[in-house]
């Protein structure tokens, strides 16, 4: 792999600038910096303050559990927009082998990085057919069969505008540990994303570089400007490890941080992987910019994984699944399976196959059910009459943070309580 050796910048855009969310920072109204509609520049038009809608009076829509247009009092500043850079033009290689820069430390020392992932390490995995599925086109040759997106990058750069078998959005809000993934098109044509530095209920506000417009990342939604209303094709993802990742798919390959990969603001906008930037607010009561928390069911920062349908929520969280082994359960009217793994991996798939609910039982790494073995860790079937078929997710965000899934379903139910 090539070695290459850049300054890793802690100015405004890094540390000081993630979301708000260190060092004290509270944030601000969506006034107290620029905004897409104001400032962002891709060599496009540029559309109107007006055009954001950030102030309409009149009838909202609910889309998704979220009423739009958004009111601007409804979001809060936590940085300037694009002070958190989106990944464009990603570069990825079969590991971190060789790399190497100068970065800063939070204390201000200079040192030469050899960042490196280990087994723990948490990467945000796309499967190849996941994308040409949810296009509905042929699935590629020539690719690898799955992409690992580390959260070492995701926690610095929250985007990552990538092509995999056609155009993929792959985001991550780390307040909230929520990871969405879909399909990136706006209009039905390719769209880049940024980090528009606002908050809707504590989670990432995207904008699209095209129409300015701001998108809630777990609401999968246009919450303001001319595509309010509109919503992204999700494709299906797994939040797991490293060492996972590397053991159901030998072939797969992993993104690289910039320099390598390109952001909206150039290569020189790196950060220093070695350090994770968040470990001290994921151990603490805080969400978010600040606010209060009264639900004394599960500790705010607790990961559970939620499944909405036909009007009910559930929230599963990691220590009972995994005590558990296997859960077969019904939300609403949709049967489901929910399992994790020892490295706590967290899945939750629909159990209907062919028509049929299925009872999962737990061998290992393996549910088995219907005569076939499906893999915990991307669910798809390794033998039987099922062999090579998925099954089909069944929650919309990955794993998150328990005050995160509160915050878009406030009536959720817990599993195990």
């Amino acid at each position: 792999m090539r070695r290459r050796r850049y300054l890793g910048v802690l100015g405004a855009g890094g540390l000081a600038g993630l979301a708000g969310c260190l060092d004290g920072l509270t944030g601000g109204g969506p006034g107290d910096g620029n905004t897409p509609s104001e400032s962002a520049t891709d060599g496009g038009d540029t559309a109107t303050a007006a055009g954001r809608d950030g102030d309409t009076a009149g009838e909202r829509t609910l889309v998704n559990g979220v009423r739009v247009p958004v009111p601007d009092s409804e979001l809060r500043r936590g940085a300037g927009i694009d002070a958190i850079p989106a990944i464009t033009d990603p570069l990825f290689a079969a590991d971190w082998d060789g790399l190497e820069m100068d970065a800063r430390s939070r204390t201000g020392i200079e040192y030469t990085s050899r960042p490196a992932l280990v087994d723990d390490d948490r990467v945000l995995v796309v499967e190849r057919d996941a994308v040409s599925g949810t296009l509905g086109t042929d699935e590629p040759t020539g690719l690898a069969s799955a992409r690992a997106y580390p959260l070492r990058v995701l926690n610095w750069h929250e985007i990552v505008n990538d092509d995999y078998g056609g155009p993929l959005l792959v985001t991550y809000c780390p307040l909230c540990a929520s990871g969405v993934t879909a399909v990136r098109r706006v209009n039905e044509s390719r769209a880049v994303f940024g980090v528009s530095g606002l908050l809707y209920r504590n989670a990432l506000v995207m904008y699209d570089r095209q129409t300015r417009s701001l998108w809630s990342q777990i609401a999968a939604a246009a919450i303001q400007g001319v595509q309010t209303g509109d919503t992204l094709t999700l494709v299906p993802s797994t939040l797991t490890t490293w060492g996972e990742f590397r053991a159901t798919h030998p072939d797969g390959e992993v993104l690289l941080p910039p320099p390598e990969s390109n952001t909206v603001t150039g290569r020189d906008q790196t950060r220093n992987y070695d350090e994770n930037p968040y470990a001290a607010y994921e151990n603490t009561r805080r969400i978010g910019l600040g606010g209060e928390f009264d639900d004394d069911r599960l500790h705010p920062k607790t990961m559970v994984v939620g499944v909405a349908h036909d009007g009910v929520a559930r929230a599963y969280p990691l220590q009972p699944v995994q005590d558990a082994g296997v859960v077969n359960d019904t939300v609403g009217d949709l049967p489901v399976v929910v399992a994790a793994t020892a490295e706590g991996t967290l899945v939750a798939y629909e159990r209907t196959v062919d028509g049929e609910p299925l009872t999962f039982e737990r061998e290992g790494a393996f549910l088995v059910g219907g005569g076939s073995r499906w893999r915990v860790v991307g669910g798809r079937a390794v033998d039987g009459p099922h062999e090579g078929r998925r099954l089909a997710q069944a929650n919309e965000v990955s794993p998150e943070f328990f005050f995160a899934w509160l915050d878009f379903h406030p009536e959720t139910e817990v599993y195990g309580l």
